[in-house]
C-alpha cells in the first residue's frame, strides 16, 4: 500500500509542476558536470553487457537525461546490494538500476518513478517440479533469486505464507545476479526463479528450449525508479525537469518501444 501511495503522491507532480528546463545541480555533484551513477548490469533488458559495453533501456535513459541536462553520465557497474551503500556514502550520485520502490527502500533513498512493471514465475522447459504460479505449488520448493532484489523480498513472504498454513516452507536461494538465478534453475538446482516480465521475455526469446513462464504475472503494478540521497531536492528536481523533457519530446517512448518493453510499462500513459 505504501508503495501505491507513494506513487499517487509523485506522480501529479509531473502533471502539475510548471515547465522548466533541465539543469543539473551546481553543488553536491561527486563530479562537475557530470552524473555519476551507480548501476548493476545483469539484468536485461534494463541493464547488461554486450562486448564489454553497458547497454540495455537504462543505459540509454541516462544517456538521454544526461544530454538534456548537459552532462556526462559515467557509471559505476557492481553489486546490486553494494549500490544503495555507495549511494549514501557519496560515492554516486544516483542509482539508475532499475531499482524497485518499496517501503524498506524508500526509508533510506528518495525516488524519481519511470516505469511500472510486473513480475513472473519461471521454470524449467516441461515444468519438472509441477510449479503452477506463485501460489502453494511452491511450497517446499526452491526458488532462486538475486540477492537484495525484490525478488528476494517476494519470495521470502512466499515462503511465510507457506509456513503460516502449516504447509513446508520455500527455500530461497540467493545469487549475485539474475543470470545466475537463472543458471540455478537451469541446472537443476533451484524448482523455479522469479523475474521481472521484460526479463522473462528476454530470457525465453534467447532460451525458449530451456525455460517457460507458469502462472499469471504478479504485482504488476510495482514502480521502478532512479534513486537519489535523502533529501537531495536539487538532483530530484533536475531528474524530474529532464524525464518531462524527454517524454515530452517522444525519446522516452522510443525508447520502450527500442527494447521492446509492453506499452504498460509507462506510467505517463
Amino acid at each position: 500500500m505504501f508503495r501505491y501511495l507513494l506513487a499517487a503522491a509523485i506522480l501529479p507532480l509531473f502533471a502539475t509542476a510548471p515547465t522548466i528546463a533541465a539543469e543539473l545541480p551546481k553543488e553536491g555533484l561527486v563530479e562537475a558536470g557530470a552524473v555519476n551513477y551507480g548501476v548493476a548490469a545483469t539484468f536485461a533488458p534494463f541493464e547488461f553487457q554486450k562486448d564489454g559495453q553497458l547497454t540495455g533501456f537504462d543505459i540509454d535513459l541516462i544517456g538521454a537525461l544526461s544530454k538534456k541536462l548537459g552532462a556526462e553520465a559515467k557509471a559505476s557497474n557492481m553489486e546490486f546490494k553494494g549500490l544503495i551503500p555507495a549511494l549514501i556514502g557519496g560515492r554516486l550520485d544516483i542509482i539508475n538500476s532499475a531499482m524497485y520502490i518499496n517501503p524498506q527502500r524508500s526509508e533510506q533513498v528518495d525516488f524519481v518513478p519511470y516505469l511500472k512493471i510486473g513480475n513472473q514465475v519461471i521454470v524449467q522447459k516441461g515444468n519438472p517440479s509441477k510449479v503452477t504460479g506463485r501460489d502453494d505449488s511452491l511450497c517446499g520448493k526452491t526458488i532462486s533469486v538475486t540477492l537484495g532484489g525484490i525478488q528476494e523480498s517476494q519470495a521470502r513472504a512466499d515462503d511465510k505464507r507457506c509456513t503460516d498454513k502449516g504447509l513446508d516452507g520455500i527455500k530461497v536461494l540467493t545469487m549475485p545476479t539474475a543470470q545466475d538465478s537463472a543458471l540455478t534453475l537451469r541446472q537443476g538446482r533451484a524448482d523455479a526463479t522469479f523475474d521481472s516480465t521484460p526479463g522473462a521475455v528476454v530470457l525465453l526469446g534467447a532460451l525458449p528450449d530451456v525455460y517457460e513462464t507458469v502462472g499469471e504475472e504478479f504485482e504488476s503494478n510495482t514502480n521502478i525508479g532512479i534513486a537519489t540521497r535523502k533529501g537531495d531536492t536539487q538532483m530530484q528536481e533536475s531528474l524530474k525537469a529532464a524525464l518531462a523533457e524527454i517524454v515530452a519530446d517522444g525519446t522516452y517512448k522510443s525508447l520502450i518501444e527500442k527494447w521492446k518493453l509492453p506499452a504498460t510499462v509507462s506510467i505517463f500513459n
